[in-house]
């Protein structure tokens, strides 16, 4: 085998990796000798020097050399064998819970030891807990390594000795064989180190190197791997955009009277923007090949009339429109809105979500597949097995983000027919920062509808204290006086949905007996549908005045008359979501209002937060200062199915490579097209085809 192969052999090839081991390293991605090198350290631990003891501070990791002084057996609680040992500068105390009786025999006075772990403050002054150690024979022995000590991320039975020695080998067996895709001349325009030379320096940095250089990715050979990694993702979405031009699609063209009769039936007037990205959309239905476009538009811009709009178009066409929300709430929004403005059209529009059962479920599932219904609009019960299309032709999913990629992969293929799939219009609202849609939807061309419906009043935020509670309440009594209706929010409690409900429970009777003349309404997530449904009629009808909700209602609800909001520590959220609750008032001609009643005292950076949101309405902007206060992670909500994994890049800390990236990307095709699918297997391997959604 050439030594190039060496790259590709498997784990258990190395020295002392045997099959259990080999299994074990297969849980963190390790397979191959290849994959050895790109498992990088999570952290460093410096033993280049040794610390005097007396310049030890709490929080410290060092490496120590003292003599022993005493030892000492603590049968008090959980029995635990105490060292006292000193250099002459001060002294330490080593704590160990599990000790054998030869590890006591060796802790003699006098008996010149090393230790290193993090030091802290314990009973009787500083200690380290359990340090690694060694017993030294001869005071003047070298007991300092010339490089900083990798501390690799583990599983279950395997330890960090033999790590280090499985990559100690990797590196000396096959380091300069791997092949560097990334061009000279950007190396050199961005003073990187090749490949082999970053990876070499990250598994062991020299002394020149600092820790704190390392964790905070300012090394140009961790900058190197991070922007190739970044590379290499943004690769795939494109390398997934040209792949889309090979697949045929429906070509819709307008009816100019089937769009004078939509548009003519709307009891308002497309803005400039609803006008110009209605435009591109027409235009991309033209092609032979799938659309697939991203819309992005503020609270209340009108983006759903934008996709009723190309629904309208593939109706024309005699194809299906199927229309996928996140919550079912926002489903029924939907589906009232869609019934509406399709009143006048030949055309059947269905409603299914999973609590649809029996005959109603069967009738709606018939309807789709003998193509008697033109729309059908859910939950994601829309990619059930059972559901089947007469005729796709456009997928609308509003705010994607919500949804796990699989989700929408299933709905797609669903209306492939051999070569032809249907387009793909997906909504937003929440802006997505320019940098990070470079990243995320590099594969997808993005409409952006930046400008309010006429007659629209901006919402006035103020922030106030908890404090002032009472005089929130007098406010509610008097708005609700003049026949105005009102939202009070209660935010997210770690995480947990049944503790939300129940603080949105108690915050319902604290206000039904606090204000006796006010007709209070209740929501939440772990209600039934129908009762939700119920609820936000009886609220949309005025005959109830006040809606306590949790965050369900955070998108689409539409509710003209409700013109005052109250949002109950509003710093437990990010800023993107807390502009999303707020576009839920001033969707009528009057002034609005949005209380942000928080709990003292408050961190500066929620205060900066707070006063971001008291100070624009414009959800771009809020969406930048969002990204730089909370980072991407956050921002996007990382932590959802089938968003972008990285190995070696972070989002906050790399986020000034994405310009460069996205610009290197795209010269890729036209000088280096062989480099790209080989970049792409190096750090995505086959997890690629979350990128074709």
């Amino acid at each position: 085998m050439s030594a190039a192969n060496n790259l590709t052999k498997p784990v258990a090839t190395l020295t002392g990796i045997g099959a259990q081991t080999a299994h074990r390293l297969e849980k963190l991605g390790i397979r191959v000798i290849q994959d050895l090198l790109f498992h990088l350290p999570h952290r460093y631990e410096d033993r280049t020097h040794i610390t005097p003891i007396g310049a030890l501070t709490a929080g410290m990791s060092a490496l120590i050399k003292g003599t022993i002084e005493f030892t000492d057996m603590l049968p008090k609680g959980r029995s635990s064998l105490i060292c006292r040992i000193s250099d002459g500068t001060g002294f330490i105390s080593l704590k160990f819970f599990h000790y054998t009786a030869s590890q006591h025999n060796l802790f003699k006075p006098g008996t010149v030891i090393s230790c290193f772990a993090e030091a802290r403050f314990g009973y009787a002054g500083l200690e380290m807990v359990h340090p690694e150690y060694k017993i030294l024979s001869d005071p003047d022995q070298v007991i300092t390594d010339s490089r900083l000590t990798p501390v690799y991320p583990l599983t279950d039975g395997l330890n960090q000795q033999l790590l280090r020695k499985a990559v100690k080998q990797a590196l000396t067996l096959c380091i300069d064989d791997l092949a560097d895709w990334i061009p000279a001349s950007v190396l050199t325009q961005y003073n990187y180190p090749n490949l082999s030379e970053a990876i070499q320096t990250l598994h062991a940095p020299d002394e020149s190197i600092s820790v704190a250089a390392l964790q905070n990715g300012r090394v140009p050979a961790l900058k190197r791997l991070a922007f190739e990694e970044l590379l290499a993702h943004h690769l795939t979405l494109r390398q997934t955009r040209h792949k889309t031009r090979a697949w045929q699609a429906p070509v819709f063209t307008a009816n100019p009277s089937s769009s004078a009769n939509f548009l003519n039936t709307l009891p308002f007037t497309l803005t400039g923007a609803q006008q110009r990205v209605i435009a591109e959309i027409a235009t991309d239905f033209q092609q032979a090949h799938p659309m697939m476009r991203l819309v992005q538009g503020d609270v209340g811009s009108g983006k759903t009339v934008v996709a009723a709009y190309a629904a309208m178009l593939a109706l024309t066409a005699g194809y299906q429109v199927a229309v996928m929300a996140p919550t079912e709430l926002l489903a029924e929004q939907h589906f009232r809105n869609f019934s509406g403005w399709f009143e006048n059209f030949q055309t059947q529009v269905l409603f299914l979500t999973g609590n649809i059962k029996g005959n109603a479920r069967k009738n709606a599932l018939q309807a789709l597949a003998d193509g008697s219904a033109g729309i059908i609009i859910g939950t994601h019960a829309l990619f059930q097995e059972a559901v089947t299309f007469h005729r796709l032709g456009l997928i609308i999913i509003d705010e994607q983000h919500r949804f796990g990629v699989h989700q929408r992969m299933a709905l797609r293929e669903k209306g492939q027919q051999g070569s032809v799939r249907p387009h793909q219009l997906v909504m937003t609202a929440t802006p997505i920062p320019r940098t990070l849609a470079m990243l995320q939807y590099s594969d997808l061309d993005i409409s952006i509808i930046d400008e309010l419906p006429p007659g629209r009043q901006p919402v006035v935020t103020s922030v106030i204290p908890n404090e002032r509670r009472e005089e929130v309440i007098d406010r509610i009594d008097s708005w609700v006086a003049k026949k105005k209706q009102v939202y009070w929010v209660c935010t997210l409690i770690e995480e947990s949905e049944v503790l939300q409900c129940q603080a949105a429970e108690k915050t319902a009777d604290y206000l039904m007996q606090a204000l006796p003349n006010v007709r209070v309404g209740l929501i939440h997530g772990r209600m039934k549908t129908a009762e939700k449904d119920a609820i936000m009629q009886a609220f949309k009808q005025h005959t109830l005045d006040l809606l306590v909700a949790t965050t369900v209602i955070e998108v689409g609800v539409d509710v003209p008359n409700a013109g005052l909001m109250i949002i109950e520590n509003p710093e437990r959220l990010g800023l993107s979501q807390r502009h999303q609750l707020r576009g839920r008032v001033g969707r009528g001609s009057d002034a609005s209002f949005c209380l942000l009643m928080y709990q003292s005292p408050l961190s500066d950076t929620a205060r900066h937060r707070l006063g971001v949101l008291r100070d624009s309405s414009d959800g771009f902007v809020i969406a930048e200062k969002d990204l730089e206060l909370r980072g991407p992670g956050e921002v996007m909500g990382t932590r959802q199915t089938g968003q972008m994994q990285f190995k070696i890049a972070d989002l906050a800390r790399d986020l000034d490579l994405l310009d460069a990236v996205s610009q290197i990307g795209e010269q890729f095709f036209i000088d280096s097209p062989q480099a790209i699918q080989p970049l792409i297997d190096r750090w995505i391997g086959h997890a690629t085809e979350y990128s074709e959604v």
